[in-house]
């Protein structure tokens, strides 16, 4: 029976590195943000630390403005790193593009060690091996030319061929044991010698990733399964990498579970809207609350418990817990937990994360006066029990910022017949008010509307909302005609009651 590398590291406490290596294309999503947490738990958890670099060797794709998103990103959610790009530390430069110098020292180990050799056959030739053996196509390169002499080589260069290098893979079993998903063995023979180095000398992701992860002291990777796949390369490499005096170890593998769309079994795609990690933030997605969610996706802190700061999150997640099974992606529960964690907010906090989302819906009509910056921070209360997402704010409130107030309809065919006398009788109500605060107001319409007119206060109070807010549902009633003040409550009592006729 095959058995671990001995190698393998046993690094534990400070001694544990883990990194964060995406590549700068397109938008962050959440897939990616998910890794990028769970390795920043584990430092965290750990007490070790976190690398973060950009393979960015991809030029037609790679571009800088992703790479400012990335950290735009990061820094939105509070997840920190000890070394890397922007800190800098030991081991730089922290990009794969400027670390050309350093791949072309370690291939040169790998030669002197012979653990790569040149490999001149062409795509052609190897299907056409394949057919004259019997052997399947799709079985690919038949390692060939690990034994070619040295006249051979030479035939091949005075034809003008330019090699590859490839590995060359082990003739035995691979074996380690995945943290989250426990013994995994690849069969000797499962995977052919594969090219690390281009014929045009151009290293691939194959070699630089491990070999960056060697030269960093990186000991422990935690990422996606849809790489799983590839684990058996990184071994067949590292067993190279040590005998070539690279490195002395090999780091320990966790393969996190996929997380799947709503609806199926895909994998979330990144163009669906739940991955677009700026559109959860433009929608009011608070990092306290999204990265609670995403931890959820294959971990649990507790039975019936889903609400946890990041610090108990931190304190709490060993790798070795994280379910191997796929986790969905539910938008619902992500919002209603955002929400909790809204309402976790200090007042004087939750009320400065509000301002730039009433700005980006205009509320202000341009850049808010001293005068509505202390309305909306005498708000905010209003609203921080009522939203899940900051997003909602700017509908909630923006009646208190305008002198127009536009009636939604189905606010409208909800009133009751008699609206217009309610709404004239709690103007004359509220008229004689010399304190026009949040118990003044309601002891003054409770008389003339319960006790006076006989309404239950679910119909009396209805007509009075809609004509200071032109919504069925808004914050509550009383408090909110103080923060508009007696001479605009009582304007808009009597628009709509002009307005009903």
């Amino acid at each position: 029976m095959a058995t671990p590398d001995p190698r393998t590291t046993t690094a534990s406490g400070s001694d544990v590195r883990v990194r964060f290596c995406p590549s700068p294309t397109g938008l962050p999503h959440v897939g990616m943000v998910r890794t990028a947490l769970y390795n920043w738990a584990y430092a965290r958890h750990t007490g070790g630390k976190l690398v973060f670099r950009i393979e960015d060797t991809d030029a037609a794709r790679d571009s800088e403005e992703s790479f400012r998103q990335l950290v735009d990103a990061l820094t939105w959610l509070k997840i920190d790193w000890d070394e890397g790009v922007e800190v800098g530390g030991p081991h730089e430069p922290y990009r794969q593009s400027q670390r050309g110098d350093i791949y072309q020292g370690v291939i040169e180990k790998l030669k002197a060690s012979g653990a790569v050799y040149e490999s001149y056959s062409t795509a052609e030739e190897i299907d056409a091996r394949n057919e004259a053996n019997g052997r399947a196509k799709q079985l690919g390169y038949d390692n060939f030319d690990r034994d070619l002499t040295d006249d051979q080589r030479a035939a091949f260069r005075a034809e003008g061929r330019q090699p590859a290098l490839r590995l060359r893979v082990p003739d035995e079993d691979l074996t380690y044991v995945d943290l989250i998903r426990g013994e995994v063995t690849f069969p000797a023979g499962s995977f052919p010698d594969f090219v690390v180095v281009r014929p045009n000398g151009a290293p691939l992701y194959t070699l630089v990733n491990p070999v960056d992860d060697a030269l960093m002291g990186i000991t422990h990777v935690l990422r996606g399964e849809d790489l799983m796949p590839s684990t058996a390369r990184q071994l067949a490499l590292y067993g190279a990498l040590i005998d070539a005096g690279v490195t002395t170890f090999v780091p320990r593998f966790a393969h996190m579970p996929l997380v799947l769309g709503e609806t199926g079994n895909k994998k979330l795609s990144k163009r669906d809207p739940q991955a677009d990690l700026f559109l959860h933030r433009e929608r009011g997605f608070i990092h306290e609350g999204l990265l609670n969610y995403l931890a959820l996706l294959g971990w649990s802190i507790g039975p019936d418990r889903d609400v946890f700061s990041l610090e108990e999150f931190t304190a709490a997640c060993d790798i070795v817990n994280v379910n191997p099974n796929p986790a969905r992606f539910d938008q619902k529960k992500a919002e209603s937990i955002n929400g909790d964690h809204i309402r976790k907010l200090e007042a004087k906090d939750f009320a400065e994360r509000i301002l730039p989302y009433l700005a980006a819906a205009d509320v202000f009509e341009g850049e808010p006066t001293q005068e509505q910056i202390v309305l909306a921070f005498r708000a905010a209360p209003l609203g921080q029990e009522r939203v899940q997402l900051l997003g909602e704010v700017p509908g909630l409130l923006g009646f208190l910022f305008s002198d127009q107030v536009s009636y939604d309809e189905d606010a409208l065919k909800g009133l009751p017949a008699n609206a217009a006398e309610v709404l004239t009788a709690s103007a004359a109500a509220l008229e004689p008010l010399e304190t026009f605060t949040t118990e003044a107001i309601q002891d003054a319409l409770a008389a003339s509307l319960v006790d006076g007119l006989g309404l239950k206060p679910r119909v009396a109070y209805g007509p009075p909302r809609v004509a200071l807010t032109g919504r069925r549902v808004s914050p509550p009633l009383f408090e909110s005609m103080e923060l508009l003040g007696k001479d605009e409550s009582l304007r808009r009592l009597r628009a709509l009651a002009e307005f009903l006729g």
